[in-house]
């Protein structure tokens, strides 16, 4: 567009009138005044802004617009014959490269839509008697977890839904896969011990207790009476330490959050007998080949036989919350059924198994330490499913109760560690007074002492299952090999099995009922 309007001017003292017009030109307007008293300079600013078009016919609509300003314009244009230089412009402009077809083929690049592809294609022809195609909708494939608060930890389920009834469910294990039986290999009997500490670490005696029993049966000792009675002791109460965990971490997953609070503060007054007996609050290694670590300090038995009174009130009031709740049954009753045909095919243990209806328990089928004689019962389930494994577990934290109540009471005096000089280190004031013994200590912790050759099983009844120890002894002072059966491992096998049919927000809740912990699961 060109827009024009006379305006009066002095110039020179002259008036003389003059056309502004405003020319696009690379896209803005460019202003021009043309005045009459300007024009011998008219012929060469009319040439540059016509040679100042790229095409022809920007150049031609620069010449009818200026054709159109008015007389003076008119006859210069006409005078000087601009038409020519501006048509010499345009031929050498012409003249220039221009990138051809063989070029483009050639430096191009790929074509995002060929055509000789696109050309093979042809729509199929609109058909209207036949129904139009229907496409099956497949089931949807997710990721639950690595990082879900709900996987207890490293857990990944892909899982195939549809809608959100749970198809398929396979779990994906080792992501703390820390290579604890190979690092087993390289160390002394006694420095592997701290590894088991670490495996199941919610119930962490437990595990001290089976590898010291394996090694004990190696070198065919036994551990002195009040060492098992403290066994026996720290045993159960581990065994609750893991079920309140269980329990109330099961409970905060479905919704139920003042059962976790309330029962942790217990757990804190647990850590603290830990602390007092080994000087750590979870890693203790106080279990040891031939015995304990230490002896019980004084006061200790007296605590715990006072926190053992008040306790069974804690777990009255976790029932009163938990079992008769109609919300907590939605949750839990028929939810994840497992049959006790199944549960054995699986090789479940633990309250996984009796929750099934078998009676199996290893403190009663085959005792260890001094479990022969205590008196206790064996809570077992009949329906399999969330609900009872969630009453045995309560059942057998108020049965661990009474083992404790009992070991306290029948507490006898005397060593706690075995009176052989090669397996036990002396004691402390011993070694102030006697070469032979600061000699003896400082050889059993650093070489340690060496087991006959041999190979044994040993298990024992750890609070999620029967937690075994493969031990093979070559004659050396480090074993050979150390294979370690956890219960959590076939009880995560057969999660694809327990969640089959049921809805998403389900299988958070047959996690918790599993008690899977990934320690022991992944090694």
């Amino acid at each position: 567009m060109v827009y024009g309007f006379y305006q009066k001017f002095t110039a020179h003292n002259q008036v003389a009138h003059a056309r502004v017009f405003s020319v696009p030109i690379g896209g803005r307007h460019t202003r021009y005044t043309i005045s009459a008293a300007l024009k011998q300079q008219k012929k060469k600013f009319i040439t540059s802004l016509v040679s100042g078009c790229e095409t022809a016919k920007m150049a031609a609509t620069m010449l009818r617009l200026l054709t159109r300003l008015g007389r003076p314009s008119t006859k210069i244009i006409q005078n000087n014959n601009l038409l020519s230089p501006c048509c010499a412009v345009l031929q050498n402009r012409q003249k220039q490269w221009q990138p051809d077809v063989e070029w483009m083929e050639q430096f191009a690049g790929a074509v995002m839509y060929p055509a000789a592809i696109n050309e093979k294609w042809t729509p199929p022809p609109w058909n209207d008697k036949d129904p139009p195609a229907v496409k099956d909708v497949s089931n949807l494939t997710i990721n639950f977890g690595p990082q879900h608060p709900a996987a207890h930890g490293v857990l990944r389920l892909v899982m195939e839904l549809s809608g959100e009834s749970v198809k398929k469910c396979d779990p994906h294990i080792g992501l703390l896969h820390r290579g604890t039986e190979k690092l087993i290999e390289y160390k002394t009997y006694l420095q592997a011990l701290p590894y088991f500490d670490r495996l199941d670490y919610v119930s962490m005696m437990c595990n001290e207790e089976a590898y010291s029993l394996a090694v004990e049966k190696l070198l065919n000792i036994q551990a002195p009476l009040r060492a098992q009675w403290i066994r026996v002791l720290y045993g159960e109460l581990t065994r609750i330490l893991n079920h309140i965990m269980a329990v109330t971490t099961h409970a905060l997953d479905v919704g139920a959050m003042t059962p976790f609070f309330w029962m942790f503060e217990e757990r804190e007054k647990m850590f603290e007998f830990y602390e007092r007996v080994s000087g750590a609050r979870m890693h203790a290694a106080y279990v040891r080949p031939g015995g304990v670590h230490q002896d019980l300090p004084l006061g200790l038995m007296d605590d715990i036989y006072t926190w053992c009174k008040n306790f069974s009130v804690r777990i009255d009031e976790v029932e009163e919350m938990l079992t008769n709740n109609r919300i907590w049954k939605n949750r839990t009753v028929d939810i994840g059924v497992i049959s006790a045909e199944d549960a054995l095919n699986y090789g479940f243990s633990g309250v996984m198994l009796r929750g099934s209806g078998i009676k199996w328990d290893l403190r009663k089928s085959q005792p260890y330490d001094k479990y022969d004689e205590v008196d206790f019962d064996v809570p077992v389930g009949s329906h399999g499913d969330c609900y009872d494994r969630y009453l045995c577990r309560v059942e057998e934290m108020r049965q661990s109760l009474r083992i404790m109540h009992q070991a306290l009471n029948k507490m006898p005096e005397g060593e706690i560690k075995v009176d052989d000089a090669k397996v036990a280190p002396p004691k402390r004031s011993e070694m102030k007074t006697s070469m032979e013994a600061l000699i003896h200590h400082f050889k059993l912790y650093t070489e340690g002492y060496q087991v006959p050759p041999g190979a044994t099983y040993t298990a024992v009844e750890a609070p999620k299952g029967e937690f075994g120890v493969y031990l093979v002894s070559d004659g050396s002072s480090r074993p050979f090999r150390c294979k370690i059966k956890a219960p959590g491992f076939a009880h995560l096998a057969g999660l694809d099995k327990m969640s089959q049919g049921h809805m998403l927000a389900d299988v958070v809740a047959i996690i918790g009922t599993q008690d899977i912990v990934f320690g022991e699961v992944d090694r």
